[in-house]
C-alpha cells in the first residue's frame, strides 16, 4: 500500500509488523482493485473513484492483527469484505447527505447523480457477502450481517434524529454503537469467527464469545468516532477533506453540541435548517468557546485505556496485543 496516503499511526504499526502487515495489507488492497474495477465501466468508475480517495484502512487492519501472522487467504477476504462494506455506507452516507465532498474529493453523488451512487453502495455490499461466500464461516457471514444491519439502524436513528438539539448524550452514544462502533467490533472477531468452522460464535449465531476483542473493538469505534466529531468542529477543511461544520448543516446533532447547550443555554435554541457554510462555522466557534471540546477527547482518551485494558482478557498473544494497542494509541495521535 501507498504508506503516503494513509497516517503516521498507521505507518507505525506497519513498521512494528514489518515482516508480515505491509505485505498482507497490500493484499487487501490489490484485491479492492481488482474487484471494483470487475463490474462495468461506469460502475468501476465510480467504484474505482471511492477506493482512490483512501481512508486509513483502519478495519481491515484490524482484522489482520487480530487474525494474525499465521492467518491464511480467508483473513485477507474478511479484511476486504470488511472495508467493502465501510466503503458502501460511505457512498450510502452521502447519497442521504448530498455530500458534494468525501476525504476532499468530490462524491459518487455529487459527480454521477443519485442513481449511479445508490448502485455503487449496493454494489459494494453485495462484493462483501461474495468474499466471504468463498471460504468464510456461517458465523463470520452473520456477524458482518449484523454488523451491516446495526448501520441502517444507527442511519434511520440519525434521521430521526435529525435537526433535533434536545436528543441527550445516551442516544448520541447508542446511535455511534450502531454506526460506527459494531463495525469495529466485527473487524476484531470476524478472522477468528473463522477458526474452527466458526466454533467461537455464540449459540444463537450472535458476536463470537471473546468479550476481551468484543470491549476493544466497540471502545476504539467509540473513541474514533468521538474524535471525528470534534474535528468536524475544529477543522481545518484540509485536513478532514470537508467542510467545518458539515455535521451541522447535515443536521447531524453530535456530542461536543450536546454538552455545550449545557455550558451555552443560547446553543439550545439553535435553529439548524437553514444554516450556510458561515453560519455553521460560527457555531463551531461558540461550541469551542465553552471549552467542551477537551472535554469530549478526555472521554475518547478514557475509553482508548478501557479498550487496551481489555486486550488482556483476550485469547491474543503478546505481539498482537501490542500491535493492537499501537493501533489504539494511534486513534488518538491522530485526532486529537
Amino acid at each position: 500500500m501507498n504508506r503516503s496516503a494513509v497516517p503516521p499511526p498507521v505507518t507505525m504499526v506497519l513498521d512494528a509488523a514489518e515482516a508480515w502487515l505491509p505485505a498482507r495489507m497490500e493484499a487487501v488492497e490489490e484485491r479492492l482493485r481488482r474487484l471494483v474495477e470487475a463490474h462495468g465501466e461506469l460502475l468501476a468508475a465510480d467504484a474505482g473513484s471511492t477506493l482512490a480517495a483512501g481512508g486509513k484502512r483502519l478495519r481491515p487492519m484490524l482484522v489482520l492483527l487480530s487474525a494474525g501472522p499465521g492467518a491464511g487467504q480467508a483473513a485477507i477476504r474478511a479484511a476486504t469484505a470488511i472495508e467493502l462494506v465501510h466503503m458502501a455506507s460511505l457512498v450510502h452516507d452521502d447519497v442521504l447527505d448530498a455530500a458534494p465532498l468525501r476525504r476532499g474529493r468530490p462524491t459518487v453523488v455529487a459527480r454521477s447523480g443519485r442513481e449511479r451512487a445508490l448502485a455503487v453502495g449496493d454494489l459494494l455490499f453485495s462484493r462483501a457477502f461474495a468474499e466471504l461466500g468463498q471460504d468464510g464461516s456461517r458465523g463470520q457471514v452473520e456477524l458482518l450481517s449484523g454488523a451491516s444491519v446495526a448501520l441502517a439502524l444507527g442511519e434511520l436513528a440519525q434521521r430521526r434524529d435529525a435537526f433535533d438539539v434536545s436528543i441527550s448524550g445516551q442516544r448520541y452514544l447508542e446511535r455511534c454503537g450502531l454506526k460506527t462502533a459494531r463495525l469495529f467490533e466485527c473487524a476484531c472477531l470476524i478472522a477468528r469467527a473463522g477458526e474452527d468452522g466458526g466454533s467461537s460464535v455464540g449459540p444463537g449465531g450472535e458476536r463470537p464469545l471473546e468479550p476481551g476483542l468484543t470491549v476493544f473493538g466497540r471502545e476504539i469505534g467509540l473513541a474514533f468516532q468521538l474524535l471525528d466529531d470534534v474535528l468536524d468542529v475544529t477543522g481545518p477543511p484540509e485536513r478532514t477533506g470537508k467542510a467545518r461544520g458539515t455535521d451541522l448543516l447535515d443536521g447531524t446533532v453530535t456530542l461536543p453540541l450536546i454538552l455545550a447547550r449545557d455550558r451555552d443555554g443560547s446553543l439550545a435554541e439553535l435553529e439548524l435548517r437553514g444554516l450556510d457554510d458561515g453560519s455553521a462555522e460560527a457555531i463551531c466557534d461558540r461550541i469551542a468557546a465553552t471549552g467542551v471540546l477537551e472535554e469530549v477527547r478526555a472521554g475518547a482518551r478514557r475509553r482508548v485505556e478501557l479498550a487496551k485494558r481489555a486486550l488482556g482478557r483476550s485469547p491474543l498473544d503478546a505481539k498482537q496485543r501490542q500491535l493492537l494497542e499501537l493501533v489504539a494509541d494511534g486513534v488518538v495521535e491522530r485526532y486529537s
